[in-house]
Formats: structure tokens, sequence, C-alpha cells
């Protein structure tokens, strides 16, 4: 394969800083996408009103079902390539990636069709206040018309960070990122599309970053360069991307799952409620994506060295991940934390809804390095070849807990604070369990090929 300037090689050599150097820009992209809601909320809590903020804030979850899928099923391919990449087999990648391609294009149209059926039900499903109900709605099902093009580049991504390529996907999200600032206030403010307008603005914006990356693929050389006659389902490649993708998937939607839950209990509330936890989840995302990145690094550099069968250095990622996350998400959180009412004031001037985003933030954003315990060892164990356990024990500990806690203790105690203190509680509980199961499955030896 030619030399590609990108690449980080993550098989030789010091891994601390290639850790970092690989995460960073991941997060960075990763910031950069959940931006997109983020600028959705900002704008119309500043020129569209309040109603039409509380009609955003409460699709987080419901979008987030769809997009965390898309997020985690993205590690089927990045495993399925850095394998093949780490274990020599260059004459299988491209194959493989032709054969995520193709998956993300009919899984994408297909997931579309999914959303917009259930679009309304599901939102008169969490108890949506009604004057903010068909305003929730359309702006659900345009999001929904976008999300063939959030699979393309995420699948896309996934393949340019099997060689270490965080660095492109990036400047393509700040690219896109910029448009979709600016669509925004072009949509709302001088058109006075309010919801419609910031849903489209994001749609447009995605479909931006997916065809940059298709772009990039097309150009690459070797095993990786992307021939769009060549794209079908190699039924081989495909069973494997499922097995790591879809169980993937399925853990990190199920967090937006239970999220719904508690956003019904939000809901309970009242309107400034739902803005205010809607600004308050926005950083909550941005500091989670350091979390994620440290998480993905660990699956990329872990799957290559495991295809080489370089299992010192495996530990060793497992280590140095665990540390870097926690680290560099508390970081993040400090400043949030500590000017949580100012940064809560960029989305919106009702200092009621102000209020309950910085109680959230100070129950929930300022622990988030917690998520570090669960979000490591998991895509870790993937890379191993443990692709089921990982997500019963996510669905154990955050869907089936939380509806637990909110059916007991927040029934006994129902204040906002309570309902927030099932995030942390469940993070630690879900963590431990997962760190168990890595010591088990490293001892009993990895089952991938």
């Amino acid at each position: 394969m030619k030399t590609n300037p990108n690449k980080i090689d993550m098989l030789h050599g010091g891994l601390f800083w290639k850790l970092v150097l690989f995460a960073l820009p991941l997060a960075a992209s990763s910031i950069l996408q959940h931006f997109f809601n983020s600028a959705d909320v900002a704008v119309v809590g500043r020129f569209a009103g309040g109603n039409a903020l509380a009609a955003v804030g409460a699709n987080v979850a419901n979008v987030g079902v769809f997009v965390n899928f898309l997020v985690g099923a993205s590690i089927g391919p990045n495993v399925v390539v850095a394998t093949l990449i780490g274990s020599g087999r260059m004459d299988e990648v491209s194959d493989a990636i032709h054969t995520i391609i193709a998956m993300a294009i009919t899984g994408g149209l297909l997931l579309m069709g999914v959303g917009l059926a259930i679009s309304r039900p599901l939102i008169e499903a969490i108890g949506t206040p009604a004057e903010v109900l068909d305003m929730a709605v359309l702006y659900f099902r345009i999001y929904m018309l976008g999300l063939p093009f959030i699979t393309l580049y995420n699948f896309g991504s996934a393949i340019l960070r099997s060689i270490g390529d965080t660095k492109r996907p990036l400047m393509y999200m700040i690219f896109a990122g910029i448009l979709n600032v600016a669509l925004n206030l072009l949509f709302v403010v001088i058109f006075h599309m309010s919801v419609a307008g910031v849903a489209l603005a994001t749609s447009i914006a995605n479909f931006t970053s997916a065809s940059l990356v298709i772009r990039t693929l097309m150009r690459e050389e070797g095993a990786l360069k992307l021939r769009l006659r060549s794209i079908r389902l190699h039924p081989r490649y495909m069973k494997r991307v499922l097995q790591v993708g879809v169980p993937a998937g399925v853990q990190e939607s199920v967090f937006s799952v239970s999220n719904i839950f508690v956003q019904a209990g939000v809901n309970s509330f009242g309107a400034q409620a739902i803005a205010g936890a809607a600004a308050g989840l926005s950083f909550e995302y941005f500091t989670y994506d350091i979390c994620a990145a440290f998480a993905q690094a660990a699956v990329t550099f872990y799957s290559q060295n495991l295809g080489a069968a370089q299992h010192d250095r495996c530990r060793r990622v497992f280590r140095l991940t665990m540390l870097q996350s926690v680290l560099f998400t508390q970081l993040l959180a400090l400043p949030f934390t500590i000017w949580a009412r100012e940064f809560a004031g960029l989305y919106t001037t009702d200092p009621v809804a102000i209020d309950y985003a910085v109680r959230r933030m100070y129950h929930v954003m300022a622990v988030e390095g917690l998520c570090t315990f669960f979000d490591t060892p998991s895509g870790v164990l993937r890379s191993m070849g443990y692709s089921i356990s990982p997500s019963v024990i996510t669905i154990l500990g955050t869907v089936v807990f939380r509806i637990l806690w909110l059916g007991t203790v927040f029934r006994l105690v129902p204040t906002y604070e309570m309902l927030m203190n099932v995030y942390p509680v469940s993070w630690v509980l879900t963590g431990t369990a997962l760190i168990a199961l890595y010591f088990w499955a490293k001892r009993r030896g990895v089952q991938v090929a």
C-alpha cells in the first residue's frame, strides 16, 4: 500500500502519544457531529422561542437512539478492517471495505424508513407536551431523511480509522459544522423556518461530510481504494461486520433508549425543564466524546495488535486508554462545571431553564469520566471476539436498571436531582461488571480469528 501521511503505525514504537494523536482528532470530530444538534438547540432557543427549543430538546434522546446505533455499529467495520491489516491480509481488505459501504447504504435507508414510520407514536409515547408535539414530529422526520448520510459518514470514517487516519474526518466535520451553523442562521433567522430549518440544515451538513469521506476513499491507493462499481455485499465480511457491529450498535443505542425513559421523567417537570435538560445534555455529549474517542482508540489499536499476535502490546493499549480517557474527559468537564451557568446561557435566556441545565451538569457531566469504566472494556472485548456479552451487561446496567430506578427510587423521591443521579450510579454498576468480564475473558483467551 502507498505510504499514507495520515496513517499511524499501531504495531511499533511508543503508544502514549500515538493513542493521543489518534483519539483527540476523533473526539473533536465527534464533538462537532454532536455540535450539529447543539447548534439546532442554540439557534431555536435564541431565535424561535421556548416551544421550538422544547421541540428540539424532546428529540435529543429519540435521535440519539438512531445515531448512537450507527456510531456503535461502525465498530464492526473498524474491527474487521483493522484486524485484516494487522494480520497482513491486505488482499482481503478491498472486498471488506466494499461490503462495508454497501451495508452503509442499505442500512441507512432501512433505518430512515423505520424512523419515518414510528415518528409520531414515538414522540407521543414519551409524553411530549401538546404545545410542542407537532413541531417535535416535524423536526424528527426531517432529521430522519439525513440518516443515510450519517451512516455513510460513520462507516466510511471507520475504514479510515482502521489505518489510524482520524485527521481527515475531522477536517470534513469542521467544514460541515461551519456549514451547519450558517444554514441554521439562514433558515431560522432570515427565512423563519423554525425547527424545520434547523433539521434541514443538519441533514445538508451530514450529506456534505458523508460526500467528503466517500470522495477520500475513492482517491485512496491500493486495498483501501473505493470503486463504485465494486460495491457489493460479500457474505463472509458482512457476517463478521454484523457479528461485531450490531451488538455494539445495540449497546450504544440502549443508552438512548434508557434516556427516552428518563426524558419522560424530565417531561413531568414541564417545558422549561425539557429546555434546560436539553442544554445540559449538550455539554455531556461533548465530554463523553472524549471518553468514546479513547475507547475507539483502544478498539483500533487492540484489533491491529491482536491481528499481529502482539498480546503484551494489547495489554498496554488497554491500560493506557483507560488512564487517558479518565484524565482527558475530566479535564474537559472541569471548565463546563465551573462556568455551568454561563455555558447554559448560550442556549437560552430563560432563568428557570438555565437552572435546570446547571443542576443537570452538576449531577451528571461533572463525573463523566466514570463512562471510561464501561466504554473501554466493552470495546476491547469486541476486539477479542466477545460481542454479545458486553451488550447484555449494558442493557441490564442501563435500560433495566434505569427503569427500575424510575419506578422505585425516583417515585419515592420525585426530585429532578434524584432523576439525574440515575446516570452516574448506572455507569458505576455497568463498568464494574464489564471490567470483571474483561479480566475473565483475558484469562480464558480471545475468540477472534
